[in-house]
C-alpha cells in the first residue's frame, strides 16, 4: 500500500491507495496545533486498522510536515510537486490550480512548465482568515456561505490581513450593514487577494482547478471566483486530498508505521527551544504582585434609590459595548461589559431600558458616547455629548494617576498609546497594521489550542521557560509556535511566550520604543488584555518598571466617558425617556449617494423623529448637501487644475497619459509639451476602486504601495481608449528645487514604468514609450526627447521641440505657482476665521480622491483648513537634516515640517502608503523635526482601505490635544 500523510497549518489528511492506486481509505482532521501527537495517533490508527502490522510506502508532505518528516527518516514530498503529481493523474486537463489551505494559498499554473505562486508572509486571504471573519459576523463559516447566498450588495474589504479586513468589517457592522452582504464581500476580498497578491500580472486562463477546504466546503467562494475571473473552475473529487494523494503516488520507501509514530514521540520529548526567564519565580511574589495591582480600584457604592443625580458613560468599541454609572462624587454605580453583535444599538436600547426600570425617577446628570460607535449612538439615543476615546482613556486614567505621563490602552483588535506632556495629550500611536499586540492575538491562539482566553492565562503564570517568540506578525507566529511544539514545549510554555510577545509588539513595533524612559514613569495600563495578568507581569518585567493597572482596565473609555460628562455638566440630560426607549425603532437603508464622482454606497439608520444617521460617506455632502468645492482644500484644488488639461484636435495622433505616481504633478509639462507639438493629449483620470480591480490581474508583487498598483488600471482604462501612444517615461530624477542633496525619485516612482511595460498585456497592440528621461536639466532634455520622438516622427524638428519644452517649463512653474497662490490665499482666510491649518503632507498622487479616501474632506468636517507641503516647502532655505536627503517629494516634507515649527496654526499630518519603504526614513526625520519644535506628529497609513474610522479617531485626538 501506499501512504500518503498533508501535515498542514490547520489539518492533517490521510490518503491510503492499494495496489491499483485506489483510494482504500482517506481522513481529514483538525491538529488544533498539537501536530506531533497528532501525526502520531493517525499512524498508529493506520498501522493498527490498515497495514496491520505490515510495512508501507510512506511519505509525508505540507507546510508543517517537513521536520517531522527529517527527524523520523521518512521521505518528505513538496507540496506543490505533490499537487502537481495528483493533479497530472487526476485532472490532466486543468491549466491552473487555485488552491487554499488553512494558512496557505498557491496558484499552479500547469501550461508551459509549471509556474507556482504562494503566500509568504501573510495568511490573508486563506481559510485562517475566513474563520477569523467568519468569528467577527457570530457565524460558522458554513452560515457565512449560506449568508453569502441571500447578499444584494458588496463593499469593499481589505484581505491581505485580518486586521485591515476588521478594520472594514466592524464599522459596516456598527453602522448596520448586512451580515449577509458583508459575508459575500469577505468572499470576494479573498478572490481580490489571491488574484492580486498570488497571480501576481500572470492571466488565470483556460481549466481552472479548485483545491482545498476553503474552495470545497465554501461554494459561495468558488462562485465568486467564478465571478471575477469570468469563467467556470472546476473543483474536483477528492479536492481536499491532493497533496495527500501527491504524496502517496510518489513514495517509494517502505517503512513500518509504528516504528515511525515511536520516532515521533522520541522526537517531541528530545527537541529543545529558546526560552525567556519565568515570569515569576515563585508563588509568594505572584501574591504580592496581585496585592500591588488590587489597591488601583474604583470606589463602588449600591445603585440605590437615594444615588441622587448620575453620570453615564457608554463605550461603543470595535468589538463590544462597555457602559459605566457614577454619582457626584465619582463612585461606581453600575458596570456592563457585553459583545455588540455587530450593531450596538438593540444592546444600548435594552441597556437604558433596564436602568430606567430598576431606578424610577432616577435623575441623569449627562450620558457621553464615544468608541466607534459614538456617532451612531448620539444620533440614535439624544445622548448629550460624545468625546474622542483616546481623551476619555486619559481622563479615565488621570482619575488614577493625576501626574499619568503615558497611557497604554491594549483592547481586542485596537492598541492605543499616548504621551502627556503639561497635562495634554502630546503624541499619539495607533496600531493600524497588525494586531500581534493585541488581545485578539492571544485569543487567536487559545482557540486554535482549545482553551478559553482566562483559562489559557493562568497557564503562563507559573511556565518554568516560556518560548522566546520574539516582536514577530501573527501569521509568523503560528510557524513558531507550531516549531516549539515540535520541539518540546509545553502549553504553559507558549502561553507565556505569547504573552510576552504581545508586549515586545506592543512596545517595538507600535510605539517602537528604546526603553522605559522614552514612555515615562507614571503609567496606567488598561483595556481587556490587560486584565491577563501574565500580559501585565511581562509588561512591568520589559519595561522595568511598576505601573497602575485600574481594576476597570477594560471599562476605562465608558468610565471616563462619565467622568468627562461630569466635568461638562448640564442641568438636564437629552436623553430618551423610557417611553421613548420602548417606542424606539431602527430601519437600516442602503443606497448609492450620486452627489458627486465618489458614488459613495451609503448605509442610513433611520430613528423616530426623523432622526437618522448615514455612514459610508467619504465627505459631508450627503448630510449638510453643501456644494462640491470646499475653499478652503487644496486637495480639491488641486484636483480642479489638473481637470482643466483638456485634449485639444491634434494631427500628429493622440497620446495617452495615465495619471498617476508622478503624472500627478507633471501632467501641466507633458500635456502642454505634446499639445505644443501637434498631439491630442488624453488621460486617464481620477482612479477608483473599480479601476484598480480592472487593473489587479497584471500586478506583480502585493508588497508595492497601493499607488503603483493602481498604474496597472490607469493603463488597462488607456488601453480602451482612442489612443496611439501611450507615454508613460522612467524618470530617475524629479525637478531640483535646491532643498535636499540630490532630486531623485523614489525608485517605484522613478522605474514604474519597466513594470508595466513587462507585465501589461493590454500593451500588445498599442505603442508605449517608457525611454529614461529627466526634466531637471533643460538642454539635457531636449536633446533626449528630441531623439526619442525623433525614432517615430521624424518629422518633428529640433526648434519645435524645443519650443514645446519651454512651454511646457513655464506651464509647470505657472502650476506651482498657481497652487502656491491658493495655500496662501487658503491660509489667510483660515486665520481670519480662527481656524486651524493642516499641512496634509505626502506625495503628489496622494491628492487622487482613491489614494486618500477623502482625509482631506474629513478634516474639513472638523473646521480645518487643508494645505499641502508642497505648497509651502519654497519658502524654506536648505537646512541639514539628520539623513541623506536626496529625494524631491521628501525634501518638500521635512522643509514643510521646519517651516510650521513657528506657526502656531499650524500642524502637519503625514500620509504614508503601506508598502513604501522610503518612508521607514521620512517619517522618523519629519517626527524629529517636528517634536524639536514642540509639534505634535501625526502620521496616517493608508492602503486600498477605505474605512476611516481609525483615521477619524487620530485626527480627532489631534484637535483635542490642539484644544487642551
Amino acid at each position: 500500500m501506499k501512504i500518503g500523510l498533508d501535515i498542514g497549518s490547520t489539518t492533517i489528511k490521510c490518503v491510503v491507495l492499494d495496489g491499483t492506486d485506489s483510494i482504500i481509505y482517506k481522513a481529514y482532521e483538525r491538529h488544533y496545533s498539537h501536530i506531533v501527537e497528532k501525526a502520531a495517533e493517525v499512524l498508529a490508527r493506520l498501522d493498527k486498522e490498515i497495514c496491520k502490522g505490515e510495512k508501507a510506502l510512506l511519505s509525508i508532505s505540507g507546510s508543517a510536515g517537513m521536520g517531522l518528516a527529517t527527524a523520523c527518516d521518512v521521505p518528505f514530498v513538496q507540496e506543490v510537486f505533490a499537487t502537481r503529481v495528483a493533479a497530472k493523474r487526476y485532472a490532466p486537463d486543468a491549466d491552473v490550480v487555485i488552491e487554499l489551505g488553512g494558512e496557505d494559498a498557491k496558484i499552479l499554473f500547469l501550461t508551459h512548465g509549471t509556474e507556482v505562486r504562494m503566500n509568504g508572509s501573510c495568511a490573508g486571504g486563506t481559510g485562517a482568515f475566513i474563520d477569523q471573519m467568519a468569528t467577527l459576523l457570530k457565524m460558522t463559516p458554513d452560515e457565512m456561505n449560506e449568508a453569502a447566498r441571500h447578499a444584494e450588495k458588496t463593499y469593499t474589504i481589505a484581505s491581505r490581513c485580518g486586521v485591515f479586513a476588521k478594520s472594514d468589517i466592524q464599522p459596516l457592522l456598527n453602522q448596520g450593514a448586512k451580515a449577509s452582504d458583508v459575508a459575500a464581500s469577505i468572499f470576494y476580498a479573498v478572490v481580490n487577494q489571491t488574484i492580486a497578491g498570488l497571480a501576481q500580472g500572470r492571466v488565470i486562463q483556460g481549466n481552472v482547478l479548485y483545491l482545498g477546504g476553503p474552495l470545497t466546503f465554501l461554494p459561495q467562494l468558488k462562485k465568486s471566483f467564478d465571478k471575477v475571473l469570468k469563467l467556470t473552475g472546476t473543483c474536483p473529487e477528492n479536492s481536499l486530498y491532493y497533496v495527500a494523494l501527491g504524496a502517496a503516488l510518489y513514495s517509494d520507501k517502505a517503512l513500518n508505521l509504528a516504528e515511525v509514530a515511536d520516532r515521533l514521540e522520541k522526537y517531541s520529548a528530545t527537541a529543545s527551544y529558546a526560552f525567556d526567564p519565568p515570569l515569576f519565580a515563585s508563588r509568594e511574589e505572584y501574591e504580592a504582585f496581585r496585592a500591588r495591582h488590587a489597591k488601583a480600584s474604583v470606589p463602588r457604592r449600591p445603585f440605590t434609590g437615594d444615588v441622587g443625580k448620575v453620570y453615564i458613560g457608554i463605550d461603543a468599541g470595535s468589538t463590544t459595548v462597555k457602559a459605566a454609572v457614577i454619582d457626584e462624587e465619582e463612585n461606581l454605580l453600575f458596570t456592563s461589559y457585553q459583545p455588540n453583535s455587530g450593531n450596538p444599538i438593540p444592546i444600548i436600547r435594552q441597556l437604558l431600558m433596564e436602568i430606567y426600570r430598576a431606578h424610577p425617577g432616577l435623575e441623569i446628570g449627562s450620558v457621553t458616547a464615544t468608541g466607534y460607535g459614538e456617532d451612531i449612538v448620539k444620533s440614535a439615543f439624544g445622548v448629550d455629548y460624545g468625546v474622542v476615546e483616546t481623551v476619555a482613556h486619559f481622563t479615565a486614567a488621570k482619575h488614577f494617576m493625576p501626574d499619568v505621563d503615558f497611557v497604554i490602552d491594549i483592547g481586542g483588535q485596537d492598541m492605543k498609546c499616548f504621551k502627556i506632556e503639561n497635562g495634554a495629550i502630546s503624541n499619539i500611536f495607533l496600531n493600524e497594521a497588525c494586531s500581534s499586540g493585541c488581545g485578539s492575538f492571544l485569543q487567536t491562539f487559545a482557540q486554535a489550542l482549545g482553551y478559553d482566553v482566562p483559562e489559557f492565562a493562568k497557564l503562563a503564570l507559573f511556565a518554568d521557560r516560556p518560548v522566546d517568540l520574539g516582536s514577530r506578525c501573527t501569521v509568523f507566529m503560528n510557524s513558531s509556535v507550531k516549531q516549539a511544539q515540535k520541539d518540546g514545549a509545553s502549553i504553559e510554555n507558549i502561553s507565556a511566550g505569547l504573552a510576552i510577545s504581545v508586549v515586545k509588539n506592543a512596545l517595538y513595533k507600535v510605539i517602537r520604543a528604546s526603553g522605559p524612559e522614552e514612555l515615562g514613569k507614571k503609567i496606567v495600563v488598561q483595556g481587556g488584555t490587560f486584565y491577563n495578568e501574565a500580559v501585565l507581569r511581562a509588561f512591568e518585567q520589559e519595561m522595568g518598571v511598576e505601573v497602575i493597572r485600574p481594576d476597570i482596565a477594560g471599562l476605562m473609555g465608558a468610565f471616563g466617558a462619565a467622568l468627562y460628562g461630569k466635568a461638562k455638566g448640564r442641568k438636564q440630560s437629552t436623553l430618551l425617556s423610557l417611553t421613548e426607549l420602548e417606542n424606539f425603532t431602527q430601519e437600516v437603508r442602503n443606497v448609492a449617494c450620486g452627489l458627486c464622482g465618489n458614488n459613495c454606497q451609503l448605509t442610513v439608520n433611520l430613528f423616530p423623529g426623523g432622526k437618522k444617521y448615514i455612514s459610508g460617506n467619504r465627505c459631508d455632502r450627503p448630510i449638510t448637501h453643501r456644494g462640491a468645492e470646499n475653499p478652503l482644500n487644496l486637495y480639491e484644488y488641486k484636483l480642479h487644475l489638473l481637470e482643466s488639461y483638456r485634449p485639444e484636435p491634434g494631427p500628429r495622433g493622440t497620446i495617452g497619459l495615465p495619471l498617476a505616481l508622478n503624472m500627478y504633478e507633471l501632467l501641466p509639462f507633458w500635456h502642454t509639451f505634446f499639445t505644443k507639438l501637434g498631439f491630442s493629449v488624453v488621460n486617464s483620470g481620477a482612479a477608483s476602486r473599480k479601476l484598480y480591480l480592472e487593473g489587479q490581474s497584471t500586478i506583480p508583487s502585493d508588497t508595492v504601495c497601493y499607488p503603483a498598483k493602481l498604474v496597472h488600471g490607469h493603463i488597462h482604462k488607456l488601453s480602451k481608449m482612442a489612443v496611439d501612444t501611450i507615454f508613460y517615461p522612467c524618470m530617475t530624477y524629479n525637478v531640483d528645487e535646491h532643498l535636499g542633496d540630490n532630486c531623485y525619485n523614489c525608485p517605484v516612482v522613478a522605474y514604474y514604468p519597466e513594470v508595466i511595460a513587462a507585465n501589461c498585456h493590454e500593451l500588445q497592440n498599442i505603442r508605449f514609450l517608457y525611454d529614461y528621461v529627466d526634466i531637471h536639466r533643460h538642454k539635457d532634455f531636449v536633446k533626449k526627447i528630441g531623439a526619442i520622438l525623433a525614432r517615430i516622427w521624424p518629422d518633428i524638428t529640433r526648434p519645435e521641440v524645443y519650443a514645446a519644452a519651454v512651454a511646457a517649463y513655464a506651464e509647470y512653474d505657472a502650476h506651482m505657482a498657481q497652487v502656491r497662490a491658493k495655500a496662501t490665499e487658503i491660509i489667510a482666510k483660515a486665520r481670519s476665521e480662527g481656524r486651524q491649518i493642516i499641512v496634509l503632507a505626502g506625495r503628489p498622487y496622494h491628492v487622487d480622491p482613491e489614494i486618500n479616501h477623502g482625509i482631506d474632506k474629513l478634516i474639513c468636517s472638523h473646521g480645518a483648513a487643508v494645505i499641502t507641503e508642497d505648497s509651502i516647502s519654497h519658502l524654506v532655505e536648505k537646512f541639514p537634516t539628520s539623513i541623506l536627503n536626496q529625494w524631491t517629494y521628501h525634501s518638500r516634507l521635512y522643509a514643510a515640517a521646519k517651516y510650521i515649527a513657528d506657526q502656531p496654526d499650524m500642524n502637519l499630518v503625514q500620509l504614508v502608503s503601506f508598502g513604501c519603504g522610503v518612508d521607514a526614513i521620512t517619517t522618523d526625520e519629519t517626527r524629529e523635526i517636528l517634536q524639536e519644535e514642540g509639534k505634535l506628529y501625526t502620521q496616517i497609513k493608508i492602503d486600498e482601505i477605505a474605512n476611516l474610522g481609525a483615521v477619524n479617531i487620530r485626527l480627532r485626538s489631534l484637535f483635542a490635544a490642539l484644544e487642551q
